[in-house]
């Protein structure tokens, strides 16, 4: 269903945002604007990361 270029570009995006949020979450004050943001991009990036794999896994079948 994915191809494999596709899916390996989005996997380095989902994994960019997972990384970079969580690197940037011990540094970040919490209860500011910017823990907030670093928090939905995490979860953003996780989110995207399980959707893929869901359409790898179904891609394969």
């Amino acid at each position: 269903m994915i191809s494999p270029p596709l899916g390996r570009a989005a996997l380095r995006i989902a994994m960019f945002l997972v990384v970079t949020s969580l690197m940037l979450l011990p540094f970040v004050k919490p209860g500011s604007a910017e823990f907030v943001v670093t928090v939905v991009t995490l979860i953003i990036g996780v989110g995207f990361g399980v959707v893929l794999l869901i359409l790898v896994r179904r891609g394969v079948r």
